[in-house]
């Protein structure tokens, strides 16, 4: 059973932010904002590669509601998930990261060469 299912199960503890029958949302452990929550579907799907539109259509609302309830709606924010070893992936169980609560920067890539992609 991978890391997030067991926070769905209740098996590992995690700060809960948002939750209902399909979706669990909750604070990362490491985070890169100042509000840096996770949004998980409850069935494990891998990656966003193979999630269903059904789930998209019930994680795009509770997304919007994450952000309503953080506070950060207005002001703007980040909604990234990572796909695979090159993407970046380090859990196999689809997540979205909320970022937001002050200006963010894009600088992951600030100092790539294009030339180290070819």
């Amino acid at each position: 059973m991978c890391l997030f299912c067991k926070i769905v199960n209740k098996e590992i503890p995690s700060n809960v932010v948002l939750e209902n029958d399909h979706f669990l949302a909750f604070h990362d452990i490491n985070p890169k904002a100042p509000v840096h929550i996770l949004a998980i579907p409850k069935v494990h799907v891998e990656s966003f590669h193979e999630v269903s539109p059904e789930i998209m259509a019930g994680m795009t609302p509770f997304i919007q509601e994450i952000a309503r309830e953080t506070g950060i709606d207005k002001s703007g924010y980040r909604v990234i998930t990572n796909i695979g070893e090159d993407g970046g992936q380090e859990v196999k169980h689809l997540h979205f990261h909320i970022l937001g609560g002050a200006k963010l920067k894009w600088e992951h890539f600030s100092d790539a060469d294009p030339k180290d992609f070819i």
